[in-house]
């Protein structure tokens, strides 16, 4: 079988721009588009605190799920990728992995897990993803953030129609959801009062000119004479940039001990998201991205691209962890994944190409964490999907139902996920 191409890698880039212009539409919109009804800032405890805070951590561009966590049971994985495996723990080689149980390890660059997966609070799911056969990022990513392979003509995200169709956390909240880039991304497309905030710590409008306190008086003056809604969104525009000026994201001071990577966009973003669920400002859901994961060339399993981006991730998450979840004073679920993972073998530039089956982390203090849950299909060349990639045998719907169903307190499935049964697969304790 002809392994895939990227043809460059060229629909990658084309779509980030597509994210970007599609985002900066959208985002003039969601700010002008509040109901009239959305009140100012107010801070309260969240009045169903028993729900879990969500947020999904996206790696876009085909994460490969056999070097996230490594199956080193596997003689066929060491046949496949003679270059670019990681050393069994028993190797004595150096950069060996660490083992999470008989048949699974995490590669060095992300033991900053260990503690979390020690704790109990963080799961890996393996042999998962998408049923759609695409290995188009662009499709891949779309059909998974919408929510149905293929794509029945639906045009919301399955965490905005989460959010559209459950109850606030907080009635009093003027921000329900945001996504921390320039762009709300697909999976939040139709949930209300969302918006794209790149950094909380200086979100600022960019129109008027001069300092943030005169674009504020600008949009004032656009709209103080304005109808409804627009005259109400615009106020409440400004309590968003209220409630973000309210929280004191600079002298942050995690918990924990937590040190959360320096020069890090993925690290700024958890630091961030951890301030504002301490402000129990009634956020519910937080989107945000993790690198670029598009290993063609040089995939970099033990140094290299794959892992400073494995690095950041782990080392990104361990704090978060550390920070928010160890605790166990804030309900908080971490959702990992990826559009598709890379094929079974190492292509002739030491890299791997667009696949299948990958895997999904989930961190949480409700999780049902230090084991890796799988159906595991194998990397025989009968078992690969295709013959050259590792199937999926778990439906990333599994997971995701199940967490908006026990931990986000949403049983209306059918809305969330249309034209799927999910099956459960005792990802949450509770």
């Amino acid at each position: 079988m002809t392994k895939p191409t990227c043809n460059g890698c060229q629909e990658y880039n084309n779509l980030n721009r597509r994210a970007f212009l599609k985002g900066s539409a959208v985002s003039l919109s969601a700010l002008m588009a509040a109901p009239a009804w959305m009140p100012r800032v107010a801070f309260a405890g969240a009045e169903n605190s028993d729900r879990d805070v969500i947020i999904s951590i996206y790696l876009r561009g085909g994460a490969d799920g056999l070097t996230l966590c490594t199956p080193y049971f596997e003689d066929r994985y060491y046949a496949l990728r003679p270059s670019i495996s990681v050393p069994r723990p028993d190797s004595g080689d150096p950069n060996a992995g660490t083992a999470l149980d008989d048949f699974f390890m995490l590669p060095p660059a992300m033991t900053g897990l260990l503690p979390a997966f020690d704790a109990l609070d963080l799961c890996v799911v393996h042999a998962c993803g998408s049923q759609d056969d695409t290995r188009s990022h662009f499709d891949a990513q779309y059909f998974m953030e919408t929510g149905e392979p293929g794509n029945n003509g639906l045009d919301t995200g399955w965490l905005g129609r989460h959010i559209l169709n459950s109850a606030p956390m907080d009635a009093q909240a003027v921000l329900r959801a945001a996504s921390i880039s320039n762009a709300i991304p697909d999976m939040l497309l139709g949930s209300p009062q969302t918006l794209p905030i790149p950094n909380p710590a200086d979100f600022s409008l960019s129109l008027g000119g001069g300092n943030p306190e005169q674009r504020l008086l600008t949009l004032e003056a656009l709209y103080a004479n304005a109808a409804e809604p627009l005259k109400t969104s615009a106020e409440n525009t400004q309590a968003v940039f209220d409630l973000l000026d309210s929280i004191d994201f600079e002298n942050y001071v995690p918990a924990g001990s937590a040190v959360y990577p320096e020069n890090d966009n993925l690290s700024r973003g958890l630091k961030a998201t951890a301030a504002l669920i301490k402000a129990e400002a009634g956020v519910e859901a937080i989107a945000m991205d993790a690198g670029s994961w598009d290993t063609h060339v040089n995939q970099g399993s033990i140094t290299g691209f794959m892992a400073n981006n494995m690095q950041s991730l782990a080392d990104s998450l361990g704090a978060f962890h550390a920070d928010v979840i160890a605790s166990g004073d804030y309900n908080v679920t971490v959702v990992v994944m990826s559009e598709f993972g890379r094929v079974a073998w190492q292509n002739g530039s030491g890299g791997t190409d667009h696949g299948h089956g990958g895997c999904m982390f989930v961190l949480g203090n409700n999780i049902n964490g230090g084991q890796v849950i799988t159906q595991w299909p194998g990397l025989e060349g009968e078992d690969l999907y295709e013959g050259q990639d590792l199937d999926v045998t778990i439906d990333y719907r599994d997971v995701l139902a199940e967490i908006v169903q026990n931990r986000l307190g949403n049983n209306n499935l059918a809305t969330v996920f249309p034209n799927y049964a999910p099956t459960f697969q005792g990802i949450t304790t509770v």
